[in-house]
């Protein structure tokens, strides 16, 4: 198949929009192939195979130049998004290029909240409340302001208002996501390109330490779903992964350790809104609690 304008036009609505579902690119693959045709090209018309050929050859084209469009499903609907990535850069280096060296620094602080304080043994969150996100703009400032001996450390000097700017900017450049309840989570995106960095980042395979984990049926990074009642079993699945996975069992235990997979031991914003302490806080205040409240004993 030649590499035609079609084509030029379809990577540059990926250059353009960071990320696509199939229902978005088909109103775009519908203009394009209305100009090529010189005909009116209905977007019911387009399928599934007519999206793939479009992105294999955009990616046999873009290979030579470190692009490729890849492809992550949503965690919560399965649904496919597909994105452009530099495949020599880390996504970090490429958020870099648009951001200040204290946006940066407070992306990093973000994530590190997310999956290393909100990400423990007893409660595996890996998001983290608006007004939590906001209030490590103070945590910031005091490192700035109190580094010693040369100590390397995330320093960022943003206002709280900068900071939310950013975060509404974070989410419109497709890399968070934020919930109804107003938590902020990694989006199919930033999942897609920040995989490798977040394993070797928060994991540590000497020592044993694996906070980024991958579904057990679907082998994909996890960050929402349910995890086995045993807090000393690794065994994690996606909500939409549990049941073909434990029809084929035939039985809802755990692969692993063979205990009784109840279904109510959560990975993700679940973990924080189901739990005791956020529910009092909510019924006190009318609004979330924070995050970093005191764990529930949830065994």
């Amino acid at each position: 198949m030649a590499y035609e304008d079609t084509n030029r036009a379809f990577v540059q609505a990926f250059f353009s929009r960071n990320v696509l579902t199939f229902e978005q690119a088909r109103p775009i693959l519908a203009a394009i192939f209305s100009v090529h045709e010189k005909k009116e090209v209905r977007v019911g018309d387009i399928t599934q195979e007519d999206f793939a050929s479009m992105i294999s050859a955009a990616n046999d084209a873009l290979s030579p130049l470190d692009f490729e469009i890849r492809s992550a499903f949503h965690q919560d609907t399965r649904e496919t998004y597909y994105a452009l990535v530099n495949t020599t850069s880390d996504a970090l280096t490429q958020v870099a290029t648009i951001h200040t060296s204290d946006e940066i620094g407070y992306v990093k602080r973000l994530f590190d909240e997310m999956f290393d304080a909100n990400n423990t043994e007893r409660r595996e969150a890996m998001c983290i409340a608006g007004k939590d996100a906001l209030n490590l703009v103070r945590a910031g400032r005091r490192e700035t302001q109190t580094q010693q001996n040369g100590e390397s450390q995330t320093k960022f000097n943003l206002t709280a208002h900068e900071a939310e700017i950013l975060l509404s900017k974070l989410v419109a450049e497709g890399w968070l996501e934020k919930s109804a309840k107003g938590f902020y989570s990694l989006s199919p995106r930033g999942l897609m390109e920040l995989k490798g960095w977040l394993v070797e980042t928060y994991n540590d395979e000497e020592n044993d330490i694996r906070k980024i984990k991958s579904c057990e049926a679907c082998k994909e990074i996890i960050t929402v779903g349910q995890r086995c009642p045993n807090r000393d079993c690794p065994v994690r699945l996606h909500d939409i992964c549990t049941q073909a996975f434990f029809r084929v069992q035939r039985n809802r235990i755990c692969p692993t350790c063979k205990t009784e997979w109840d279904g109510k031991h959560y990975v993700g914003e679940k973990a924080i809104t189901t739990s005791d302490s956020y529910l009092r806080g909510k019924r006190r205040s009318g609004a979330p609690a924070r995050a970093e409240e005191e764990e529930e004993d949830d065994e």
